[in-house]
């Protein structure tokens, strides 16, 4: 059996949002614990020339939820660079996110698979079919955005291990 267009977004991104939440929660509770400041948590960067902890989780909600909702519009651009949620708006975010994609019902997102996509980039567009943007574009970006996320709670001494990225595996499921 083949995966479905439902399978490779939808599921996908809710397994790693999942993670994401227990990391999130997993980095608030350690902040608690050793009296780290949460904004400047949220401020924390793991190079100078790349966005702080907010932007990527902004960007790991815009380039699961995001995209799909871009997919439906036929349109995506990048998220805001504005530097305004706390630590818990940013669990909210996810949460959201994550909340909303349950919803969806895969007949729905199957109907996108054969779709096209125009990303904007301020004057520059560049057209995508949605199996393209999903798998060259959405997907490597989300992950690259997730894990970036991880790897900054995990520099800021957050007890994290690779198994609180990657969340719940679909072990010994069966195709339906």
């Amino acid at each position: 059996m083949s995966l479905s267009f439902y399978d490779t977004s939808v599921q996908s991104y809710l397994q790693v949002l999942n993670g994401l939440i227990g990391v999130l929660e997993k980095g608030f509770t350690h902040a608690q614990e050793t009296g780290l400041d949460l904004q400047e948590i949220v401020m924390t960067r793991l190079h100078e020339d790349m966005m702080p902890l907010h932007f990527q989780i902004v960007s790991a909600a815009h380039h699961s939820l995001g995209a799909l909702q871009g997919m439906q519009q036929a349109t995506f651009s990048p998220p805001s660079f504005e530097l305004d949620m706390d630590y818990p708006s940013l669990q909210r975010l996810v949460v959201s996110a994550r909340d909303t994609l349950t919803e969806y019902d895969p007949s729905a997102i199957e109907s996108l698979a054969d779709g096209s996509i125009v990303f904007k980039l301020g004057r520059n567009e560049i057209p995508f079919t949605n199996r393209n943007f999903l798998l060259s574009f959405s997907l490597p970006n989300y992950y690259f955005h997730a894990t970036t996320s991880y790897s900054i709670l995990r520099m800021l001494g957050v007890p994290l291990g690779k198994l609180d990225y990657i969340g719940q595996m679909k072990i010994g499921e069966t195709p339906e």
